[in-house]
């Protein structure tokens, strides 16, 4: 999946199990994506995305990847900034109920129901600022 800023889905990829997210952000990344999406800059990851695959694959794209890396020295829990953004936004398209189990036969069938849970996002922020007073 990726996500703005503000966690409202760019595009998104529905894959096999048995495909790691590290290769399965080749997928999201593809030339599609950069056509829709020129003014991207840079695209911050987990740590777990710091593969060669993906750097390769990112070596034709105008954008930078940026591996957010939790720090050696810290002990417990410690919030990293930009990291928890996609995990965020699943868990507000979660709140769908549809959503909750994988019911879908078809991966275009689950794309479909997340965007459809992505559009009722967007929707709820817009109303709550467009509302007339």
């Amino acid at each position: 999946m990726l996500v703005d800023t503000v966690g409202l889905i760019l595009n998104i990829v529905v894959h096999a199990a048995d495909l790691q997210d590290r290769d399965g952000a080749v997928l999201v990344l593809d030339r599609r994506t950069r056509r829709l999406f020129p003014f991207l800059e840079t695209i911050f990851a987990d740590g777990a995305y710091g593969g060669e695959k993906l750097r390769k694959a990112m070596a034709g794209a105008a954008w930078t990847i940026e591996v957010v890396k939790r720090s050696d020295h810290a002990k417990g829990f410690e919030v990293l900034p930009k990291r928890w953004i996609v995990e965020r936004t699943i868990a507000w398209i979660n709140r769908c109920r549809r959503l909750a189990k994988d019911y879908e036969n078809l991966n275009r069938t689950a794309i479909a129901f997340i965007r459809l849970a992505s559009i009722r996002l967007m929707l709820r922020r817009l109303t709550r600022y467009c509302v007339p007073s």
